[in-house]
Formats: structure tokens, C-alpha cells, sequence
């Protein structure tokens, strides 16, 4: 899901750092301290999982845990996936320093989203636990594929049809996600609920 430098111009890429720094800021003031270790936690399971790519075109596809995630931090999601993308570029070359503030919103912002679509769908009945940790794992790889598509089309119209393909190839990863991330909540919901049921969003309440 990461896009590679030199593919999209000015505007978009300014665009993406200004809410990239935005949704950081945000999560950074909603952190709570005592619980750093679980950001940078799930900051290693994030660089880790989207290691593993495949390209396609000036993008990949690959596992992002972006649903989990957000499940998991609310809005910290975007510190922790932006130092994820630092250390990826840096050690990697994988993205590019110029696109971190679009790619950080590719992933992190459908994963604040996210959390406030199916945050309360996981603490109800069996089936709706599933069907909500399902849904939080598909959609968010479906939103991050789709402002993919975005920033490519608004960089260059012609790109229409590699946005269709990019969000075709990332189908599979879809279901893949959603199936991790049923198991996922199925098994802090026995071993560590506290992790599902408070967030860096209900710090102050």
C-alpha cells in the first residue's frame, strides 16, 4: 500500500503531510503515557507485516494490521504508523521520505476510521464480535486502497485505471485482514479485554 517517490506531485504530497502532521499531533495528545510500549508494540507489528509485498504498478500489497490497529489505539494509530514508515524508508527504501505524510494517511486515517465505525460492534453478542472485527479488518485495507486510488488519480487522471487494478490486487488482503483480525479480537476478548475496551480516545473520559 505504500507509494513510491516520484509518482505523485506537489499538491497532493503537501496535502498528505498537512494531515498526516495533523492526525499525529492529535494522537500524540490523546496518548496516554503508560501505555507507550503498546504503541511501539504494535508500531513492530505494523513494520514487520508490511514488509511482506508484492508490487504493483508504484504501490504494493501486503498485510497493514491497519483495522487491528485502530481497534487498538483510536488515533495513537498515526504515531505508530508513522514511525513504522520512518524506519521503513530509512532502512528499507520502502515508500520514500517525500511520500511519508500521504502513506501514513493511506493507512493510519482508515484506521481511525475504523475505530469509531466498529469500536462498539465488538463488545456485543458472539456473532456481532465477529461480524464487526471482520468488517473493521476488510474495510480499513478497502479505505487505504481507495485513497491510494485517490491521491494517484489526483496526481494524474490517466491513473484511473491503475487505481482499479491496485484496489483489485488488494482483495485478497481484504479477506486475509479480516480474518486475522477476528482471530485477534477473539483472543484479547479471553486473555486481555481491557485492551479492547479502553483506548487512547477515552483517556480524559
Amino acid at each position: 500500500m505504500h507509494i513510491s517517490e516520484g509518482v505523485l506531485n506537489a499538491p497532493v504530497l503537501i496535502t498528505g503531510a498537512a494531515l498526516a502532521i495533523t492526525g499525529t499531533a492529535i494522537g500524540l495528545k490523546q496518548m496516554d503515557y503508560d501505555r507507550i510500549a503498546q504503541v511501539g508494540v504494535l508500531a513492530a507489528a505494523f513494520f514487520v507485516a508490511s514488509l511482506i509485498h508484492v508490487n504493483v504498478g508504484p504501490s504494493s500489497a501486503h498485510l497493514i494490521l491497519n483495522g487491528m490497529i485502530g481497534l487498538l489505539l483510536g488515533w495513537a494509530a498515526f504515531p505508530a504508523i508513522l514511525v513504522a514508515l520512518i524506519l521503513q524508508s530509512i532502512f528499507f527504501q520502502f515508500g520514500g521520505i517525500t511520500t511519508l505524510g500521504v502513506n501514513t494517511i493511506l493507512m493510519a486515517l482508515p484506521s481511525v476510521i475504523c475505530y469509531y465505525a466498529f469500536r462498539n460492534l465488538i463488545h456485543r453478542s458472539p456473532v456481532l464480535t465477529m461480524i464487526g472485527s471482520f468488517s473493521c479488518g476488510f474495510v480499513s485495507v478497502l479505505l487505504s486502497a481507495l485513497l491510494l486510488g485517490l491521491a494517484l488519480v489526483f496526481t494524474e487522471k490517466n491513473f484511473w485505471s491503475l487505481s482499479g487494478l491496485i484496489v483489485a490486487a488488494n482483495l485478497p488482503v481484504m479477506f486475509i485482514e479480516g480474518i486475522i483480525t477476528v482471530f485477534c479480537v477473539a483472543f484479547l476478548k479471553k486473555v486481555h479485554p481491557e485492551m479492547l475496551t479502553r483506548t487512547f480516545h477515552d483517556k480524559n473520559s
